[in-house]
């Protein structure tokens, strides 16, 4: 009877040992999921940042605005301009 007590003192000391890792590894787990979903947020908060000045940057008349005052770009004479139509050969637009 002695030999089953202490069996089972040591089977209950490696069970109660095991719950105790068990329970810090998902202590840790959590903690570190819970930093990953902090570390998300702000890559969400930042790729709307990003996305806003991507938008203010490409803005037309922003950059209309910088081909007028940096490259010194105008439009062309409307008489200058030829459209040319996808399902027509360039020959045929030019004879026009």
């Amino acid at each position: 009877m002695a030999r089953l007590n202490l069996l089972l003192l040591v089977l209950l000391t490696v069970c109660a040992l095991g719950l105790v890792t068990s329970q810090h590894k998902a202590r840790k787990l959590f903690v570190e999921l819970e930093r990953e979903q902090a570390r998300t947020k702000a890559l969400h908060v930042e790729w709307g940042q990003l996305e806003l000045e991507t938008r203010t940057w490409a803005l037309t008349s922003r950059i209309d605005k910088l081909a007028h005052e940096r490259l010194e770009m105008r439009a062309p004479d409307p008489r200058q301009v030829h459209i040319l139509r996808r399902d027509l050969p360039a020959r045929a637009v030019e004879n026009r």
